[in-house]
Order: C-alpha cells, then structure tokens, then sequence
C-alpha cells in the first residue's frame, strides 16, 4: 500500500529523468557541497580566530550558527528568486557572495566583523546556491528524482572530506586569514556549477500580463496554506528538532578530539572520515530510498535514519581513544548521510513537485532559528561545564526524540488519512446513491404523471363518446 499523500505531479510535462539532467545533478553537487561543507569546515579555523579576537566558545560557534540560520533564512528569497529568474543566474550571484564574504572577513578585526561577513553575506550566498539547486532537480527528475536527489547531496560530505584537511593545511601555511582568501576563490567554482544549470524547456501558460505573474508569485512566496497540512506541520516539527542538534557536534569534534589528546591533524581527519563514509551513504541511500519497497514508506525511513544519528551522539562521550573517535565519525558519517539524503526528498514526497519551491523556502526560514541557537547552546555548555559530554548528551537526546516524534505522528496521520479517505468513499458512495434514488424517484415520478394524464385523457374520451348527440 503507498503510504504516500503527496498530492499528484502537475508540472504539465514528463520530466526528462536523465540526459542533460546528470549534468545539472553536477552543478548542484558542487553547490551544495560548498552550502552545506564551508560552515563544518570552517570549525578548523576557529581556535586560531578565538585565541586572536578574545572570543569564548559560545561566541566563536556563533559563526557557523550565523552562516547556516540565514542559509535557511534566505529560502523564500530564493525561491522568489529562482521562480523569477531561474535557478542559472541565482546560483552564479550566490557563488560571487560567497566570494566576497570570504575575501573581506580575511582582514576581519572583531568577532562582529566576522559574523556579518562570513555568516549574513556568506550564509545568504549558500541560501541561493541550495534552494536553486534543489529546485532545478525537481525540474529534471520525477522517476529517478532520489538518486538525483541523494548524487547531488553528497557533494556536502565529498567537499567536506577535503576541504578538512585542506584548511588544516592552509591554516599552518597561511594563517586563517589567508586561508578565508583562498577559500573565496575556491567558492568561484560555484559560478561554474551554476553555468550547467541550462533552464527547462516546459511547456508553458500564458500569463495576461506582469501583474498577474506578480500576483501569482507573491501568493506563493506568503503561501501559509502548508499550515493547513497535517503531514507538513508533523515533518516541520521533526525536522526543527534534529536540526537543532545536528551541527553542533561538527562543529565541536575536533576541539573535542584535541581535548582527548588526539593531534590537530588526526582530529581533523576525523572530520575527513566523516565527509568519506557520507559520501557513499548519500547516494547509496537514494537508491535504497528509490525501490519499490522503501519509497512508500519513505517517511519511516527518515525516522530511522535520525533516531540512528541521534543515538551516535549519546555514545560519543563514552569514546575517549583516538580509534573509537574513527568509529564515531564512521557512525555518525552513516546517520548524517542518510538523514540528508532524505531530508528534502521526504519533502518532495509530500508537497509534490509543483509545492516543493514554496515549502522549502518556507521550511528553511523557520528551521534558521533552531540553526541558529543549537551550536551556541552547545558552546554556553562547554563554558558552564568545561566538559564537551553535555553538548554530545543534548544533541543526541534532541534528535532521537525528533526520530520517535516523527515515527510516532506519521504512524498516526497515516491511519487518519485511511480513515478519511474511507469515510470520503463512503460518502461519495452514499452521494451517489442518493443522486440515483432521487432520479429513479422523479422518473417514477414522471411515469406516474404521464400514466395519470393518459387516463384522464381516456376517461374524457369515454365521456365524449357515451354522451347522446343531438339531431340537426
């Protein structure tokens, strides 16, 4: 049984699974490498720009905490945007923001500085290059729509695994402000990932005039119907829970592994390993998410996936050798990839494609604030306790409780929408029967007037003719 209630596909075409489709996946994969892996990678940098501008941990996990909230604050902007535009012209603006928040927070001399150039300016240019890209998959796949999905969603671990020990590398070279300027060059190549992204040639409505097209945009970027949505309201609720505890402890792993006496270079491998083993889950997990046994019930799936990334993180503090800390980066490489594999595929699953642009962009700018508050949370625990345990327990907690939150109400909606559905049928059934009963009643009902007028008729007949008549 399809457990699925997205709404049906009304795009207008049959998209073209394939073709200059894989080329496309190309491009996203680059740009979501660099939205999702800049804000993990750039954790290597971060003990070096505290020692020098006098920041604490919560103040320094601001940073990324900053750059990842408006990356998911600037979803309607950019859906706005890619609506209007197109997703090629966005993502290469996205890439050149990137760029210049990279270059100018080099020369940086307060924590301030460093959050509105490397978190607004940064974050707003990964918010383009992310809702664009997931967009123009939506545009190009239905069939394979899941391994498209999960190709274009490793580029996040497959970056990360280099960019780890690249800016280790470039940050004993450099420093970390030549390191930020190298890095801005390297995030040009999203310009080039959005050249691939050529427009879909759909057939189109004609739309009366730019008013109407104004009109028509505005509703979808304000479009609050989705609160209307029990399945979206249940997905948003799980999906604000894990978020909040999902980079918190990417941020923190290699201060922790230091803190276990692991060496900078071997405690930022582990970051590596991490972004190593995510790269093959990703992909791996569209295509188990695309079989015919696991795609109707998707849902469950993505709960798993979180309760299993969620219970890494409660174990981690029990790990302290350098060997178990490869363990739980190999773990937590395996929940993080097939939680991220699904994320905006489960999305996908219930809001249909022709939704999906406005629910994402709606989805992101409300997860920003627990994107926002989970890392500095983390951070204020290490200040309070001196003990990175208590960040490892709370992110772990959070999330398997989103996993069980999500397993528990889908398992409800699912039986609700039976039931409404059942009860829709049967008073359709009943409409019907009604409808059919009240015709055959005004047939009868016109036979019976038409049998009445007949013997009236006779009847005068019989008068006329057994009357005498009189004689000239």
């Amino acid at each position: 049984m399809n457990m699925s209630p997205a709404p049906a596909d009304e795009l207008g075409y049959k998209p073209l699974d394939g073709g200059w489709g894989w080329m496309v996946v190309v491009g996203a994969h680059i740009s979501i490498g660099f939205a999702y892996s800049t804000p993990k990678a750039l954790s290597i940098f971060f003990k070096e720009i505290q020692e020098e501008l006098g920041a604490s941990y919560s103040e320094i996990a601001w940073i990324s905490s900053i750059m990842l909230a408006a990356m998911y604050a600037g979803g309607p902007v950019s859906s706005a945007l890619v609506n209007r535009f197109g997703s090629r012209p966005i993502v290469i603006l996205g890439g050149l923001m990137c760029w210049a928040s990279m270059v100018t927070a080099s020369f940086g001399t307060s924590i301030i500085y460093i959050y509105f150039f490397i978190g607004v300016i940064g974050g707003c240019g990964l918010a383009l290059n992310l809702n664009a890209s997931l967009t123009i998959i939506s545009k190009y796949f239905l069939a394979k729509r899941p391994l498209a999905n999960g190709l274009a969603m490793a580029g996040s671990p497959v970056f990360l695994c280099f960019l780890a020990p690249l800016n280790q590398y470039l940050l004993d070279k450099f420093g970390w402000r030549g390191s930020l300027l190298i890095l801005g060059g390297l995030m040009l190549n999203c310009c080039v990932a959005g050249a691939l992204m050529r427009p879909v040639n759909a057939p189109c409505k004609p739309i009366s005039g730019l008013k109407g097209s104004c009109v028509k945009n505005s509703k979808k970027f304000l479009d609050l119907t989705f609160f209307k949505d029990r399945g979206f309201i249940i997905y948003l609720i799980g999906n604000m829970m894990f978020i909040f505890g999902a980079y918190a402890p990417i941020v923190f792993l290699p201060a922790y592994a230091i803190d276990q006496g692991v060496e900078e270079y071997a405690a930022a491998y582990l970051l590596s390993i991490m972004g190593f083993v995510d790269m093959f889950i990703r992909p791996g997990t569209g295509l188990v998410a695309n079989s015919k046994w696991i795609r109707p019930r998707i849902q469950y799936f993505f709960s798993f996936a979180m309760i299993f990334n969620g219970t890494c993180h409660l174990v981690c503090p029990l790990l302290k050798s350098h060997a178990l800390l490869v363990a739980y980066a190999v773990c937590f490489g395996i929940g993080f990839g097939m939680v991220f594999a699904l994320i905006f595929e489960c999305l996908m699953d219930l809001m249909g494609n022709e939704r999906f642009p406005s629910a994402v962009g709606l989805v992101t700018i409300i997860e920003c604030f627990p994107m926002l508050l989970g890392p500095p949370t983390a951070g204020l625990l290490v200040d309070i306790y001196g003990d990175y345990k208590y960040l490892f327990m709370m992110c772990g907690s959070v999330i398997v409780a989103g996993g069980l939150f999500l397993f528990v109400m889908n398992t409800c909606n699912y039986h609700m929408l039976e039931k409404e559905k059942t009860a829709k049928d049967r008073h359709q059934h009943q409409d019907n029967q009604d409808n059919q009963d009240n015709q055959d009643n005004q047939e009868n009902q016109e036979n019976q007037e038409n049998r009445d007028q007949v013997t009236i008729l006779s009847k005068l007949v019989e008068t006329f003719h057994s009357e005498p008549h009189s004689e000239d």
